[in-house]
């Protein structure tokens, strides 16, 4: 059967960057830039070239993409200006990116209040910018702003904006419903009055979350016509966000009204990685993960005791509309000795370690499971401490060393150049194999002292640590008051690029680092093969 293509256009760096607390650094675009672009996007949109030095440092360089268009978002020339004398414009132009995605107003109302323009001068700057960007070899886009209510509004102004944008060549032109307010029916109506006018595999869909509906009018648009989404990992967006790709994706290619018509880029191997995606995207932003998220969150496949925890043992398709192995997620049945078994079973299946499934060690990991996890561990966001957990309880985790004491200070002090510093000593005592070792070592924080000084002399087992390095450290208070507890998650790096994490709960925040930390080195070891 041959398929319709359907693109898929993420925004997260752009439009998700509107998200209230969320803010980018440029170290975050490079790396989740390349995560879309891993997973199989079309266009990763990577921001505004111009409007901050973030964005402009990003567009400075173009990612080493191995599929998606690298894109850059910005203003049609303003008016008044011609589009060889607009700063915006040339910034643009300048960018290293291989696609534009221009926005214009396509609302009259809005032309008139928010531009204080005229209609024509507002179709001319269409016109003049899209003929720019593809007289500079660049794929251009039009996101025609306000479109729904503007052709609620004005149908004809509304038609004409988005046709001056293709017929001076725009690859793409993107119907935004960028209040949020409109029904899956409207968008469907009205989708179905564009593609008469302007191809539908040149035209795709911008929906924001106002009415929760944004996934929904993506898909009305898609049956009508619509070859392009526009949307966010985790649904980030300005106000209630955007579509949501952690949602579009599986529906696009599990539900067999769209996976009989229309291709995507993401395949199914990758498909498997969104729920790693989405938690990737969370950690790093340090929020909280949607655990009622379709698809990807923690409890879209989790069932409780009762007739539907025993229909799932008997057959998933019972409760389940899709396998959860098939966006990266997994199974879960609360409460049951039972079903708690299984889970950790499968747990173990997933990480390769050998178990025998008449072993009463499972029994006492699935309590030691539950415990932990009421205390604030997540194992879901630790891969690397849930291996260690499971094989210590199963007892194939050597005692390599054992940390005797370790003592953290904090001083304020003036330096050689007459300033105020502020400098952390950490000092760590360690047993390797009956010989004591005493390492002390200063860092830019208490916890960067205690790191350095843990791994500054293992004794035999020094050389399988050389190659690890700390690449990313995340703090959650799990609660309020003077009793808060804390959550720290560590990620490192061995000298072979492979990733792991590793997690700490305590009321003090060293404590719980400490306990990363030594997960963190433990897990090297044993990975490495090192000796007991």
């Amino acid at each position: 059967m041959n398929r319709e293509r359907l693109y898929l256009f993420d925004t997260t760096l752009r439009d998700g960057a509107q998200t209230n607390g969320v803010d980018f650094t440029l170290h975050d675009k490079q790396l989740i830039a390349g995560m879309l672009d891993e997973l199989g996007i079309d266009y990763v949109e990577g921001g505004y070239p111009g409007a901050n030095p973030t964005d402009t440092e990003f567009f400075a360089t173009k990612p080493k993409f191995d599929h998606a268009s690298f894109t850059a978002f910005g203003m049609t020339r303003r008016p008044g200006r011609s589009a060889s004398n607009d700063p915006g414009l040339a910034a643009l132009l300048e960018a290293k990116a291989d696609a534009i995605c221009f926005v214009a107003k396509s609302s009259a109302y809005q032309v008139r209040v928010a531009l204080e323009t005229t209609n024509e001068e507002n179709l001319a700057s269409i016109r003049d910018s899209v003929k720019a960007a593809k007289a500079a070899g660049r794929e251009v886009m039009l996101d025609c702003e306000h479109f729904f209510d503007g052709y609620k509004e004005n149908p004809e102004f509304a038609l004409a904006c988005a046709k001056a944008a293709y017929d001076s060549g725009a690859r793409w032109v993107v119907l935004c419903d960028t209040n949020g307010g409109t029904m899956p029916h409207e968008v469907e109506t009205i989708v179905g009055e564009v593609i008469k006018l302007i191809p539908g595999d040149h035209v795709g869909i911008h929906a924001h979350n106002d009415t929760d509906q944004a996934v929904a009018n993506s898909l009305a648009a898609v049956r009508a016509g619509a070859r392009q989404i526009q949307g966010t990992l985790n649904g980030l967006g300005e106000r209630c966000g955007n579509a949501n790709l952690c949602s579009l994706i599986p529906t696009l290619r599990l539900k067999s009204e769209f996976s009989d018509c229309f291709d995507i880029g993401v395949s199914p191997d990758k498909m498997a990685t969104l729920m790693k995606v989405s938690r990737t995207l969370d950690d790093m932003l340090n929020r909280a993960p949607n655990r009622h998220a379709p698809y990807v969150g923690e409890s879209a496949f989790v069932t409780k005791t009762g007739i539907h925890a025993s229909a799932v043992l008997k057959d998933p398709q019972t409760y389940e509309h899709v396998s959860p192995e098939a966006v990266g997620n997994h199974r879960k049945v609360l409460v049951s000795d039972q079903a708690g078994r299984s889970n950790v079973i499968a747990e173990l299946d997933r990480a390769g370690i050998p178990y025998d499934k008449n072993d009463p060690r499972l029994v006492r990991l699935v309590e030691e499971l539950k415990e932990r996890e009421a205390a604030g561990y997540a194992y879901e966001s630790a891969n690397a401490s849930f291996d260690l957990l499971a094989r210590r309880t199963l007892g194939r985790v050597p005692e390599y060393f054992r940390v005797e004491q370790f003592d953290v200070n904090v001083e304020q002090r003036y330096n050689a150049n007459g300033q105020r510093v502020t400098v952390a000593m950490a000092v760590v005592k360690v047993d390797v194999a009956g010989e004591r070792l005493i390492s002390a070592a200063e860092g830019n924080g208490p916890v960067n002292a205690l790191d350095v000084a843990l791994r500054k002399d293992l004794g035999k087992y020094q050389k399988y640590i050389e190659g690890l390095k700390l690449i990313d450290y995340r703090v959650r208070i799990l609660n309020g008051g003077t009793e808060a507890v804390t959550r720290v998650l560590i990620e490192s790096e061995d000298e072979e690029g492979e990733r792991w994490t590793t997690i700490g709960v305590s009321p003090n925040i060293i404590d719980a680092s400490f306990q990363a930390l030594m997960d963190s080195v433990v897990y090297k070891l044993v990975k490495s093969g090192a000796p007991a």
